[in-house]
C-alpha cells in the first residue's frame, strides 16, 4: 500500500512536471508578469493565434509618471542641444532625436489621416459635435495632446493643423509619382490594362520617363508655402512603390524597346557586360547594383526640387512597406542614407517590430527611422474589417496591448525617432481609427496609448540604462 502511494505521487509529479515543460515550450520565454496574452489574427489567414504584449503596467522596475515639461513645439526640457529654427535630427550618445525647433529632444507620437471625413454621415456629426471644422481641429488638437499624441502624419489636413492656435507637428506628403501615373493610366488605358492589376505597371515606377520630371516640379513646388513653417516636421514623398529586387529583369523583359524605363535600363546593363549581353546573364550583383541605380535616379529627381522650394525642412522618405523586399535590402538603404533624413517605413504583418533588422536599417543607411503606418482592428467595434492589413483582435483593450506592445519595441531601438497610428478615424468597414465614424474615441485603446505616450521619456530612459 505506502509503495503504491509513493507510486502515485511520483507519477503525479511527472506530470506536473510535463505540464510545466510544455507551458516553457509553447509560450517560450513568457514572463507573466511582463506580457499579456492577446488573441489575434493576420489580414491574410484569419486565423486566431495567442500572442505575446508587454505593458508599461507590468514593466518591472519602471515607475509611471508622465514625461517632464515640454517647449513650444513639443521637445522635452531636459537637454539642449543646437536651436536651428526647424526640426532636424541627431545622434546622442548612441541614440537618435528628432531636435525641435527650440534644440529640445522630441519623439514624434502621431496619427495619420487627422482630418474630418468626408461621408455625408460624418459631415452631420462633425456640425453636431464640433459647429465647424475649425472647432473641430481645436478641441481634437487639445484631445488628442491630452492623451500624449503630439503629431499629425501623412493625408491629414495641414491647413486646418496650420492655421489652428495651438497647433500639432504635422507633415505632409507630395505624389509626384502616383500624379504621374494616373495621368498616364488616361492616357494609356489599354497599356495598363494589359499590365494586369498591380498598382504600378509590372511593379515598375516610371523613374526615367523625361515627362515624369514635369510632376515632380508641379507637385514639389506647392510647398513654398510652408518653407518658414516652424511647426512643420517635414516631407513624404509617394507612398509604398514597389522597389522590386528584379527590376533589371522587369525592365528589360516586359517593357517595349522605345520606352525610356527599357532605353535607360539596358544601356546601364550593356555598359556593364557588353552588347551581347541578355537576360540569362543577369547575376544577383547586377540586379542590387541596378535597384541602386533605379531608386538614386528617384531620389536625386525628387530631392534637388524639394531642396529648391524648401530647404529648411526634412525629408522624411517614400515610405517602403514590403518586408521581403525593400525592407530587407542593403542597398536600398544605403541610397536612401544619402538622401533622406530620417527613413519612413509603414510596417505591416509582423505583430512587432524586428530588434535585429531596425538595427540594420540604422546600419544600413546611417539614419534614424519612422513607423509611418501601423494599427490593429479590433471585432467589438461591429465593423467587418475585412479591408486593409492590419492586425484584427477580440477588443478596444486588445488593441491598447498591441500600442504598448509595438511602441515599447520601437523605444527599445535607439534609431526610431516616432511613430504615426493608422489612423484617426475609422475608414469604411475597417476599424483602424482612434474614433469611429461618429467621432467618439475608443477610450480603451486611448488610454492605454496614453501610458506610452506621456511615459515615452521617461521609457527611453529605462531602456537605455
Amino acid at each position: 500500500m505506502h509503495s503504491k502511494s509513493i507510486n502515485t505521487q511520483v507519477f503525479i509529479l511527472f506530470c506536473l512536471m510535463l505540464i510545466v515543460s510544455c507551458k516553457s515550450y509553447t509560450l517560450s520565454d513568457l514572463d507573466y508578469s511582463n506580457y499579456v496574452l492577446v488573441n489575434a489574427t493576420d489580414s491574410k489567414t484569419y486565423k486566431y493565434k495567442t500572442y505575446k504584449a508587454r505593458t508599461v503596467e507590468n514593466l518591472k522596475g519602471f515607475t509611471i509618471a508622465e514625461d517632464p515639461e515640454v517647449g513650444r513645439y513639443g521637445g522635452w526640457k531636459t537637454e539642449q542641444y543646437t536651436a536651428t529654427g526647424y526640426f532636424r535630427t541627431e545622434k546622442v550618445n548612441g541614440r537618435w532625436w528628432i531636435i525641435d525647433p527650440e534644440g529640445y529632444p522630441f519623439i514624434h507620437r502621431g496619427v495619420a489621416v487627422l482630418r474630418p471625413g468626408r461621408s455625408n454621415k460624418h459631415k452631420v456629426e462633425l456640425n453636431s459635435r464640433f459647429g465647424s471644422e475649425t472647432q473641430w481641429i481645436e478641441k481634437e488638437t487639445d484631445f488628442l495632446k491630452s492623451y500624449g499624441f503630439n503629431g499629425a502624419g501623412a493625408w491629414s489636413n495641414t491647413e486646418l493643423i496650420k492655421n489652428s492656435s495651438n497647433p500639432l507637428i504635422y507633415s505632409i506628403i507630395i505624389q509626384p509619382m502616383r500624379s504621374f501615373r494616373n495621368e498616364d493610366i488616361k492616357q494609356n488605358k489599354s497599356k495598363y490594362e494589359e499590365a494586369g492589376s498591380s498598382v504600378y505597371r509590372y511593379d515598375l515606377v516610371m523613374v526615367f520617363d523625361p515627362k515624369f520630371d514635369e510632376y515632380v516640379e508641379s507637385t514639389i513646388s506647392e510647398i513654398a508655402s510652408y518653407s518658414n513653417d516652424k511647426n512643420l516636421l517635414g516631407y513624404y514623398i509617394d507612398n509604398e512603390l514597389p522597389w522590386k529586387d528584379d527590376a533589371l529583369d522587369r525592365h528589360l523583359k516586359y517593357l517595349s524597346e522605345d520606352e525610356p524605363g527599357y532605353v535607360a535600363a539596358k544601356s546601364w546593363f550593356t555598359d556593364r557586360k557588353g552588347e551581347g549581353a541578355s537576360i540569362s546573364d543577369i547575376t544577383e550583383s547586377d540586379r542590387n547594383d541596378f535597384l541602386a541605380f533605379y531608386f538614386e535616379t528617384y531620389m536625386k529627381k525628387v530631392t534637388t526640387v524639394l531642396k529648391k522650394y524648401d530647404p529648411n525642412h526634412m525629408f522624411s522618405g517614400c515610405k517602403f512597406n514590403i518586408p521581403n523586399q525593400e525592407l530587407s535590402s542593403p542597398d536600398i538603404f544605403k541610397v536612401a542614407g544619402r538622401y533622406m533624413d530620417i527613413i519612413s517605413i509603414n510596417h505591416y504583418f509582423k505583430w512587432e517590430p524586428n530588434r535585429g533588422l531596425m538595427e540594420k536599417w540604422e546600419s544600413w543607411s546611417g539614419k534614424p527611422f519612422i513607423i509611418t503606418e501601423w494599427y490593429t482592428k479590433s471585432e467589438d467595434s461591429g465593423l467587418s474589417n475585412y479591408w486593409g492589413a492590419g492586425w484584427i483582435v477580440p477588443t478596444q483593450a486588445d488593441r491598447g496591448y498591441f500600442y504598448q506592445n509595438f511602441t515599447l519595441e520601437l523605444l527599445k531601438s535607439k534609431s526610431c525617432v516616432g511613430w504615426d497610428w493608422f489612423r484617426y478615424q475609422d475608414e469604411g468597414t475597417s476599424n483602424k481609427g482612434l474614433l469611429n465614424s461618429s467621432y467618439e474615441p475608443y477610450m480603451p485603446l486611448m488610454e492605454k496609448a496614453k501610458m506610452v505616450n506621456m511615459n515615452t521619456y521617461q521609457l527611453i530612459q529605462f531602456f537605455d540604462k
